[in-house]
């Protein structure tokens, strides 16, 4: 697929190496030389320098006969203008912008093609605030993903001396649970994936990935660790768009209060907000921290755009009581260095994005992507098309399947039905089909499984 990605930055540099690695012809643009000399030197994809929204730089691009147009620059503007010349000048068929702005956003018809010829909308801020709210509302969780509009979750959750199902054979779940359906996908012991069989023996430690109907994740979670209490008191650090998104997403439900430096940005959250409390002052300063009480906060959560800030911070909290802190952090090498420490959990939101852009690159009907574990394995919906002589999958039981090395089928919703998978379960066209990869250079392999033949026409 000939892709163009607008924008060097943290996203489009963390897209680009994601695309390349799949065989993909990448073009990355940014004004900043610097940038896409340091990419060009990583990665096997050609570099254009100038501003994407420019006929002229397209053109130079590639955009004459490229299949998709990813527009991530760090401007609103420049990338609805770029998804306006594309699609006029050169009839690019798939046009993605990021977009922050939520007066764009809450405009009802501004981007279809008779206005703004976005086909698939980015909005990072509320997809990393969709991400932390599920965080929330599973106290002990790593990791939280929905499918099939919520139907079924993936939950990662670390193992811990006293669960019930540490130093026992994977097999043990279904004895200890009997009426409940569920189906581990994915182990990381020590950074290493292991693939979950049967005799598989939890450790301490380990880092657990399981699939279940949703109102069966919180029974689950109880067989592989103690279960953390429901959270009552939520302090954020920093009142920009994600902190505020997330306070309005959860006053109702829980005792919220945002530390925000910025005078006037105080006033707009004080003006906005129902019932949070909105402090002034820095998260960073230990004498705020203690007369707002700390020690009694469930949760504490730094959401600025600076992440020494925002780990400092955290770590303060911690020290002072904090029960659990999660931090954004936007160098992803800063990730794996900090999470599991004091910091409870580290959260990137260039992942949390990549997989909604992912969902848009990849062949076959592909509902959703999402990156496990910092991006070292993925999760993937994918939708059963054809019937059994178009289709490799459909009418063929799951071992039948010629599935690529490290992959699993964890589950299939069909209708309102979420199905546990099992080698004997076999499925039906329309099938909602949930997979595992823990090496992902077999993306292509698992693309082409759900590919429709030409005989289904």
């Amino acid at each position: 697929m000939k892709i163009i990605i607008l924008g060097a930055g943290q996203v489009g540099g963390s897209l680009a190496e994601h695309l390349a690695s799949e065989a993909n012809d990448i073009t990355v643009v940014d004004t900043d030389g610097e940038r896409l000399r340091d990419l060009g030197d990583r990665l096997d994809i050609r570099t254009v320098q100038g501003r994407g929204s420019l006929p002229t730089v397209l053109r130079q691009a590639g955009a004459d006969d490229a299949d998709m147009l990813v527009a991530v620059t760090n401007s609103d503007e420049t990338n609805m203008i770029a998804c306006q010349v594309a699609h006029t000048l050169f009839h690019t068929p798939t046009k993605i912008a990021r977009v922050r702005e939520a007066a764009y956003l809450t405009r009802a018809g501004l981007f279809d093609n008779d206005a703004i010829p976005v086909d698939v909308l980015i909005s990072p801020e509320q997809v990393v605030t969709h991400y932390i709210k599920r965080l929330i509302e599973h106290p002990g969780a790593l990791q939280v993903i929905d499918f099939a509009e919520g139907k079924a979750q993936l939950v990662a959750v670390k193992a811990y001396y006293g669960g019930l199902l540490v130093g026992q054979q994977l097999r043990q779940l279904r004895e200890h649970m009997p009426n409940v359906e569920t189906r581990v996908a994915a182990i990381f012991r020590r950074d290493r994936p292991i693939l979950p069989q049967g005799d598989t023996v939890i450790e301490a430690d380990d880092e657990v990935f399981f699939i279940a109907a949703k109102a069966n994740i919180r029974a689950v979670m109880s067989e592989m660790r103690r279960l953390d209490e429901s959270y009552k008191r939520i302090v954020i650090a920093g009142g920009g768009q994600i902190g505020e998104r997330l306070a309005e997403a959860i006053e109702s439900r829980y005792q919220v209060k945002i530390i925000e430096m910025n005078p006037a940005r105080c006033r707009h959250l004080s003006d906005n907000l129902d019932s949070t409390v909105v402090l002034q002052g820095s998260a960073s300063d230990r004498d705020l921290l203690l007369e707002e009480n700390i020690a009694d906060a469930d949760i504490f959560l730094a959401l600025t755009n600076d992440d020494e800030a925002n780990i400092m911070s955290s770590l303060l909290a911690k020290r002072l009581g904090a029960k659990k802190v999660m931090t954004i952090i936007n160098n992803p090498a800063y990730v794996d260095l900090i999470q599991g420490g004091d910091i409870d959990i580290a959260i990137s939101p260039q992942l949390a994005t990549i997989g909604t852009l992912l969902a848009h690159v990849r062949r076959g009907d592909i509902v959703s992507v999402h990156s496990l574990r910092r991006g070292a394995a993925e999760a993937i919906e994918a939708i059963a098309h054809g019937d059994a002589k178009s289709s490799k999958v459909i009418g063929r039981a799951i071992e039948n399947i010629g599935l690529p090395p490290g992959t699993t089928i964890g589950a299939i919703i069909r209708d309102e039905e979420v199905i546990i998978a099992h080698d004997d379960t076999v499925i039906e066209t329309g099938d909602h089909v949930i997979l595992f990869l823990v090496d992902k250079k077999h993306i292509r392999d698992v693309e082409k499984l759900f590919h429709v033949g030409l005989s289904f026409f």
